[in-house]
């Protein structure tokens, strides 16, 4: 917690960088599951557990419905926050803060406050949004402690994402991840 915090908030994340890496793996099921994969790979998931959720993440009911690809920009995928934090914010659910004095950068702080606790509560229970709950905490197990640029960096090692040019959309990776997590299915036994 630091001096100029808002009172009561519940959670933080100091860097914009990293939300909007963490927003691109929400927003693309088949990167998260790759980065699933990658976990289990090296043997910091359990298999059993985590190869049933990357397939599902593929081939869930509705995976269409579930990818909303971001353009690549200079740091990678970014899209505007603005209007999306604006309405958080006019219910109570969360703040933004910026940082810093001109000429330094100015940084974005995102606070969580304890109204959108209990909204993402009430959006767990709902049985058509609860799959957002569900891959908000994929994203959360994946990115571990990672600060934004590690995080980018992992994400800049797919070539699909990396080889995108400037202001395109990010294109899906959903094919080689079905092979890489067929082959990993069969490695380990898992059944489907």
């Amino acid at each position: 917690m630091a001096d100029a915090d808002p009172d009561g908030f519940v959670q933080v994340i100091r860097s914009e960088l990293r939300l909007q890496a963490l927003d691109f793996w929400l927003r693309n099921p088949d990167y998260l599951a790759d980065q699933l994969l990658d976990k289990v790979a090296i043997g910091e998931l359990d298999a059993a557990s985590y190869l049933p959720l990357a397939q599902d993440l593929l081939d869930g009911s509705e995976p269409n419905l579930h990818w909303y690809p971001m353009p690549k920009w200079l740091r990678g995928a970014y899209e505007a926050l603005d209007d999306a934090f604006s309405i958080l914010q006019s219910y109570g659910l969360a703040e933004v803060r910026r940082k810093g004095n001109p000429p330094l950068r100015y940084r974005n702080e995102f606070f969580l406050k304890p109204a959108g606790v209990i909204a993402a509560a009430e959006l767990a229970k709902d049985p058509v949004l609860s799959w957002y709950v569900r891959q908000a905490e994929l994203v959360n197990l994946v990115a571990g402690s990672d600060k934004g640029g590690r995080l980018k960096e992992r994400q800049y090692q797919q070539a699909e994402y990396a080889e995108t040019q400037l202001g395109l959309q990010i294109a899906s990776i959903a094919p080689m991840v079905r092979e890489r997590l067929a082959t990993q299915i069969q490695e380990r036994g898992v059944s489907r």
